[in-house]
């Protein structure tokens, strides 16, 4: 099981380096269900993870040119300082047993590990029609920036990598697509800067929460970056709409299967 579960560790990173983005949102089923992780504990972890291999892929993209300093910045205000404020005040109210419905308890890790599989579904869809619909990787030109709409993105997107741990970066994209009209590639690159930057300050208002095991959190992080660099080799020669639809649909599957596990066979 400890092999299978570091090899689904640098899965998330070569996901990540094929198709930019998707592969945080196993992060946390990994941790809970491989690694044995508690839920509100993996969401921490996750954060840290996703957050060094995304500086990582940022990184890359910079080196391209493909990284937006302003946009990231800009969004930065709201979701940096949303992601910190939901870890540092709001994670810590959330009590263990939430409520008991007949034979069903509600749990803490219930709670998170259902709205992560929601979210993996809302990420299937998005990863889906994307992959289907070419237009939408096509640059929209420039575009009248909606301040406000962008700051209304930043802390929707703010709360989710809080409360969950994921990325987001299937909010992101599209975001910076239509609304601040950058080029795919470089929402794609600005994206990843803007995940770094949400997961490790969020990650920093976890500090006197959790005890960290910090062995095991550099070892699943390293395997997840050496990814990166798989995914990016192999990303030359697959055609990435097609794969974003493949790993869409198991994602889907990932997340339908996580709802029925913590809420029926739970019971």
């Amino acid at each position: 099981m400890e092999i299978i579960a570091y090899a689904a560790a640098a899965f998330i990173g070569i996901s990540l380096g094929l198709i930019g983005g998707g592969g945080s949102i196993m992060t946390v089923p990994v941790l809970v269900y491989l690694f044995g992780t508690n839920p509100l504990l993996a969401t921490s972890y996750s954060l840290f993870i996703v957050g060094s291999t995304s500086m990582v892929g940022a990184y890359s993209n910079y080196r391209k040119g493909l990284v937006s300093f302003k946009t990231a910045l800009l969004f930065g205000l709201t979701s940096i300082s949303t992601v910190f404020l939901t870890r540092k005040f709001l994670i810590p109210l959330i009590p263990e047993h939430i409520a008991q419905f007949g034979s069903f308890e509600l749990t803490a890790g219930i709670l998170t590990m259902v709205l992560f599989a929601i979210l993996m579904v809302a990420a299937a869809v998005a990863m889906i029609n994307s992959g289907r619909n070419k237009e939408a990787t096509r640059s929209v030109g420039k575009t009248e920036l909606n301040v406000p709409k962008l700051l209304g993105y930043g802390i929707t997107i703010g709360l989710a990598t809080g409360l969950l741990g994921a990325g987001g970066g299937f909010l992101l994209i599209p975001t910076l697509v239509l609304l601040v009209g950058l080029q795919m590639k470089e929402a794609v690159g600005t994206s990843l800067l803007i995940i770094a930057l949400n997961s490790l300050v969020g990650f920093t208002g976890d500090q006197g929460h959790f005890q960290i095991d910090w062995p095991f959190l550099i070892k699943v992080t390293a395997i997840a970056i050496a990814g990166i660099f798989i995914g990016g080799a192999i990303n030359k020669n697959i055609d990435g709409s097609k794969l974003k639809i493949g790993f869409g649909w198991f994602i889907l599957l990932m997340g339908i299967l996580i709802i029925t596990k913590e809420l029926i066979l739970n019971n």
